[in-house]
């Protein structure tokens, strides 16, 4: 069996990696002209760990990344509200939240991959449905074929675009801010992690080893708006604490990329006939949870296992997408619902949400923190 995957960033690579490790031929098409340097950070949580170890990638023993170990909800002004119980969770988990730059975790999968073949400056436009499988069509008119094909190129996907037409994306109504530089402060010791929550602002600050951090910053503005850059984000956290202010400082205008709040309708069934999608392209989901690059990482192993176990590549496509339904669908609603407490604005709404946060019980925090990190590998 081949595969064809469409798309070289987390989603993409993961996949091939456990396409490869089922023994199945793959091939991964990129439209970039190579690796992309650019795309901020992430934290990759227990359950993305897991499934990375499996495939090879121990993201804590090659010492990529850092590993988290304290994670805090703060004030805008840098008071702790609560301690999220991060590390022992990762006790239980069996599996760190490790938190990386994107493009080291893309360099470690690409390394893992050995001689598999990833072409870059290969922009496919389309695929054609043939007999016994699927061709993909390159911008320069070249044709590859494979029994399936399967895409992870991103929310705005091409592949997505042509088995199911025009779709609009859902916009909710606030911009995020992100980027990597070096940095260290008092404030942000080796291996922690922290949100600090405003009004229709928020700011997330993570280290991620090697004398660097990673940043984001969100604010309301109407759907559609562009950024300001680097000015409007100074005066977006003017007067917060001192890490907060200073990182922005030393983060040059060039390096901050803006994303706006988007998602899409959810597929019961991302795919049809022997083309299907992964990540981004299947289920875009706001950040709230940090499971974008996590479930992305989940469907490439859930892909593998399926065709492995199928009788015929269609049937395994058709089972990853049962597989994968409910805990995604779960996944990108929590997501939404987090995003609407985060990002209030009213005055009363927003000190009846720090109070909550700062006296609700600890094992429904443990509990709301734990279920979307708990991952069984399929047997």
């Amino acid at each position: 069996m081949k595969a064809i995957v469409v798309g070289a960033g987390v989603g993409g690579l993961t996949a091939a990696l456990a396409l490869r490790a089922r023994g199945i031929e793959v091939e991964v098409l990129e439209s970039a002209p190579g690796e992309r340097t650019s795309g901020g950070g992430l934290g990759v949580a227990c359950n993305a760990s897991k499934v990375l170890r499996a495939l090879g990638v121990d993201l804590a023993a090659s010492g990529v990344g850092r590993v988290c170990e304290r994670f805090s909800l703060r004030t805008p002004s840098g008071k702790p509200m609560r301690e999220l119980p991060i590390a022992s969770i990762a006790v239980e988990l069996g599996a760190p939240v490790v938190n990386v730059r994107r493009h080291d975790l893309i360099t470690a999968l690409r390394a893992a991959l050995g001689d598999t073949a990833v072409h870059y400056g290969a922009n496919v436009v389309g695929f054609d449905r043939v007999a016994g499988g699927v061709t993909a069509i390159t911008l320069d008119g070249r044709m590859r074929s494979a029994d399936v094909l399967v895409g992870a190129d991103g929310i705005r996907s091409v592949v997505r675009g042509q088995l199911f037409g025009p779709e609009p994306v859902n916009e909710y109504g606030y911009v995020c801010w992100i980027a990597t530089v070096p940095f260290t402060h008092p404030n942000l010791p080796p291996g922690a992690a922290a949100h600090y929550w405003g009004r229709g602002k928020r700011f997330g600050l993570l280290d991620i080893g090697g004398g660097d951090a990673y940043w984001w910053g969100t604010m309301n503005v109407p759907a559609g708006r562009r950024s300001g850059g680097k000015p409007e984000v100074l005066r977006c956290f003017d007067g917060w604490a001192p890490e907060v202010v200073d990182i922005v400082r030393r983060t040059p205008p060039e390096d901050i990329v803006a994303v706006p709040a988007q998602d899409r309708a959810f597929r019961d069934q991302p795919g049809e006939g022997p083309v299907t999608l992964v990540g981004d392209a299947a289920h875009p989901m706001l950040t709230s949870l940090s499971q974008g690059a996590g479930s992305a990482i989940e469907d490439g192993y859930h892909l593998a296992h399926a065709l492995a176990a199928a009788d015929h590549p269609v049937t395994g496509l058709r089972a990853y997408e049962r597989a994968r339904r409910d805990r995604v669908r779960a996944l990108v609603a929590a997501s939404r619902r987090l995003s609407r407490v985060e990002q209030l604005a009213n005055p009363l709404a927003v000190a009846l949400r720090d109070l909550a946060i700062k006296h609700a019980p600890r094992a429904v925090v443990r509990r709301g923190n734990l279920a979307p990190m708990r991952y069984d590998l399929p047997a």
